[in-house]
């Protein structure tokens, strides 16, 4: 009797301590098992950042999309099969950047090489983001690493759990609400804006005949809603044409981007609800004074979503290759 309590009180402890253990990421996570992990990023990172400077802003905005929909299980950056539409496929997806993808893919390859079978898509996608946007001269925040990837991506789940250019401010405080994140942390995140490009198709409504009395939304700045006029011209013929979010500083990560609202100059309408609702206007008008505050924003919130919706040990897997399950 003594004996069998002996054996079922192990293995309730085991059963007990063991997705708590599971659950935990170290930043020393690859110290033996691949201690070059963190030089191949970097050197990764640089190499894709130099001969293609968007880079930084198309992983930060994959990062996002990745981490927001479902948990940064690196689901994004599976592709599509004949069986299966995976997230990437997405309608809100479809935009993302290849310069994103590649530079995972790269790094993936050269890990592989040093290490094979050891280091998570998840994990590269985390730490090159942190990286790029270090480079880009915003801040360092601390980034765990013991992530798996996921089994699963669905393009049919993603619809309404990422941010769309003109969500009004209710929709977006839910939508980072119902993944734990303050209004404040949503407005710090907000501030990804101050590197990278939209389309012009994501505001033309609101720079080509707004109404029947104004041409455009009178929120914008009207010499910045001519030069988007002008820019976007032929955007019907190219679908592509885009602009970047921060006229004044767009290869610059700091608080200029807040600074650029409050005098009309938001390319989003997402942008203009940020400094118009009495929600977030306060946090605005915070960031675009201090931008030692709004890095520390900024990097405590990517903190908390590199490790939202994670996935450790038995419960996702190591891929090959980023874009396809084993």
């Amino acid at each position: 009797m003594a004996a069998f309590l002996i054996v079922f009180l192990t293995s309730l402890l085991t059963l007990i301590t063991l997705p708590a253990a599971e659950s935990r990421l170290y930043s020393n996570y690859y110290q033996k098992s691949c201690p070059r992990f963190n030089q191949i990023v970097q050197d990764t990172v640089t190499n894709k950042q130099i001969t293609s400077p968007t880079t930084a802003a198309a992983t930060l905005r994959l990062f996002f999309h990745d981490c927001l929909h479902n948990g940064c299980d690196a689901s994004i950056l599976v592709s599509s099969t004949p069986f299966n539409k995976a997230e990437r496929d997405a309608d809100i997806n479809l935009s993302l950047p290849g310069d994103a993808f590649d530079v995972v893919v790269r790094a993936k390859t050269a890990l592989e090489l040093a290490c094979p079978n050891t280091v998570s898509c998840a994990d590269i996608l985390a730490v090159a983001t942190r990286d790029l946007v270090t480079m880009m001269g915003g801040p360092y925040y601390n980034v765990p690493l013991g992530r798996r990837d996921g089994r699963v991506s669905k393009a049919s789940a993603v619809e309404g759990t990422l941010p769309r250019p003109a969500m009004p401010v209710s929709q977006l405080i839910q939508v980072f609400g119902s993944r734990g994140f303050s209004v404040q942390e949503m407005v710090a995140l907000s501030g990804a804006h101050t590197i990278g490009f939209s389309h012009c198709s994501e505001f033309s409504s609101a720079i080509y005949n707004y109404s029947k009395s104004e041409q455009f939304d009178p929120q914008y700045n009207p010499r910045f809603a001519a030069g988007l006029q002008q820019a976007c011209a032929d955007y019907h013929k190219n679908p592509t044409m885009s602009v970047f979010n921060d006229v004044m500083t767009p290869n610059k990560f700091d608080n200029v981007y807040f600074q650029n609202l409050p005098k009309g100059l938001g390319l989003l309408k997402s942008d203009h609800a940020l400094f118009n609702d009495p929600r977030t206007r306060p946090f605005v008008e915070l960031y675009a004074k201090d931008q030692n505050t709004f890095f520390q924003a900024f990097a405590r919130a990517m903190e908390k979503l590199g490790v939202h919706g994670i996935q450790t040990g038995r419960r996702g897997e190591i891929r090959h290759r980023c874009d396809e399950f084993n």
